[in-house]
């Protein structure tokens, strides 16, 4: 899906930071400066948003996972809505040390908010004292809070997409380490060189994170109906392979019974001969 540049225009993709806090790295992707703030080159961001949008079409067809990324205050609803909308995990509350690189543990953490869960349906939860109760409870709250969003997310992703990766650094570095595409949106003030697919843009008004979004979600959204009009072509083919086969096993019985009253006929023409 192209991206028109009038829309981003309007969203405000288009304003940077102060020219004093650029990062020199961004060059290649400002148009201009106008009262001491940077403005972005639009048609830039249009096109790396379509290679960036083809590259996650591919991942979602896969059938891999894209872990969301956004802690900031204006990101964070708009990252919920539109990752949860996919069905993709996302982080939007602080960020959990050891999240990619240590993500046994952090599964571990996710399991024993099943454990509770399961504690409580059968009853197991009630023998527990009024305070051990309320301990648990609180715990469990904040497992949720902190890991709900990535309960379904049972390796690692295959890629990261992060709204501000200056705030997000952590993420970015253990990333790294573990050679997971990082996507990002990417202001004036950032190294455009710690991501593989920049989407140069300002990360700090929601209308920005919101239009970016849209079309990162939307092109999310093709790779999966392709991958599940694949799988259902798939089912289709072998449904059809297995009513063939039948229809072959069915086919040598009518030739026995053709074959039968011919054979008898043989015989009684040999009976009048003699």
């Amino acid at each position: 899906m192209a991206v028109e540049v009038k829309e981003l225009l309007e969203a405000g993709v288009h304003f940077g930071h102060l020219t004093r806090k650029w990062d020199p790295n961004m060059a290649p992707y400002v148009y201009m400066e106008r009262n001491g703030i940077h403005i972005i080159n639009l048609y830039k961001t249009a096109a790396k948003m379509d290679e960036a949008g083809d590259a996650l079409a591919k991942i979602a067809a896969s059938g891999r996972k894209i872990l969301f990324v956004a802690t900031k205050k204006q990101a964070k609803d708009i990252v919920a809505e539109k990752a949860g909308g996919i069905n993709m995990p996302f982080i939007t509350e602080r960020w959990p040390g050891g999240m990619l690189t240590n993500f046994i543990t952090i599964r571990k953490a996710i399991k024993k908010m099943a454990t509770i869960d399961r504690m409580k349906k059968d009853g197991t939860f009630l023998t527990l004292s009024k305070k051990e109760r309320l301990q648990v409870d609180r715990l469990r709250a904040k497992l949720e809070k902190n890991l709900g969003s990535i309960v379904d997310m049972t390796r690692l992703p295959a890629a990261l997409f992060v709204v501000d990766i200056k705030r997000e650094h952590i993420a970015i570095k253990e990333a790294q380490k573990l050679n997971i595409p990082i996507f990002a949106m990417v202001d004036t003030n950032s190294d455009p060189r710690q991501v593989d697919y920049v989407i140069p843009s300002n990360d700090d008004a929601s209308k920005s994170i919101d239009k970016i979004l849209t079309h990162v979600t939307e092109a999310i959204t093709g790779g999966l109906n392709a991958r599940k009009a694949e799988k259902d072509a798939k089912a289709e083919g072998k449904t059809e392979a297995k009513v063939e086969k039948t229809e072959a096993k069915a086919e040598p019985a009518k030739t026995v019974e053709k074959a039968a009253p011919a054979k008898t006929e043989a015989k009684e023409a040999a009976n009048e001969e003699e």
